[in-house]
């Protein structure tokens, strides 16, 4: 029985030393804070959807309508300079569309195709005349307008130095209101993932002539840090 308890004498006296620290640590007296930092800046990336729903008595007919329809959308994206990787498929459909004859009853009456493409912009100044471009060709269904930052990891590092600029400005209010002095920094962690903030717009087909109003604004990216600041001793 006398070694089983040596050796649990022994596995605590190892132990106690870590222990000490993380009390010490726990000890040290620190001020926490929060800081927050934002960069805005003009886009260089616009998205949009555009696509053709067409309707018919039939489902071929219906589908048929569509390609042809469709064709013609994608040949003036050709015609406006946007390249193939930039059009990219987002939804392709073709649905019965019912008619409600008595309770509990519904009808067929024809049938709905619906094709719908995702095209990305790196000029924003192209935005209107896309739309415009696309609605000429016979799009019926044009939204959901994204504007945002192509590379946003520039102005999320200058928003990090904002945000930990900021909280050391507000450790520093709370030191002087406790008539301590500020150490150096212990911990820093960022809150949450950085997500720019990314505005959307949706369109309604415009009326032929009329060109269409574009306001592509500014993104906002914003950062918030969490920082634990020492208290220097013998202050």
């Amino acid at each position: 029985m006398i070694r089983p308890i040596l050796a649990a004498a022994v596995a605590i006296t190892a132990a106690m030393p870590a222990l000490a620290d993380d009390i010490a640590r726990q000890d040290t007296p620190a001020i926490t804070v929060s800081g927050e930092g934002s960069v805005s800046a003009p886009p260089d990336l616009a998205q949009i959807d555009a696509g053709v729903a067409s309707d018919a008595k039939t489902a071929r007919e219906a589908a048929e309508a569509n390609n042809a329809a469709m064709a013609k959308v994608l040949q003036a994206l050709k015609t406006a300079g946007i390249a193939d990787k930039d059009v990219q498929t987002s939804r392709l459909s073709l649905q019965p569309q019912y008619q409600q004859n008595k309770p509990g009853q519904a009808m067929v009456t024809g049938y709905r195709a619906s094709n719908r493409v995702t095209i990305k912009l790196h000029d924003v100044a192209k935005v209107a005349n896309v739309i415009d471009a696309v609605v000429a060709a016979g799009a019926n269904d044009v939204g959901n307008v994204f504007f945002s930052v192509a590379e946003p990891s520039k102005l999320l590092d200058q928003a990090r130095e904002k945000a930990v600029a900021d909280a050391r400005r507000k450790a520093e209010i709370y030191a002087k209101a406790a008539g301590v002095t500020l150490g150096q920094p212990l911990n820093i962690a960022e809150d949450g993932a950085p997500i720019p903030v990314f505005r959307a717009k949706s369109f309604a087909a415009p009326m032929a002539g009329t060109p269409t109003p574009v306001a592509q604004g500014e993104e906002t990216l914003s950062i918030t840090v969490s920082v634990t600041w020492a208290i220097k001793a013998g202050q």
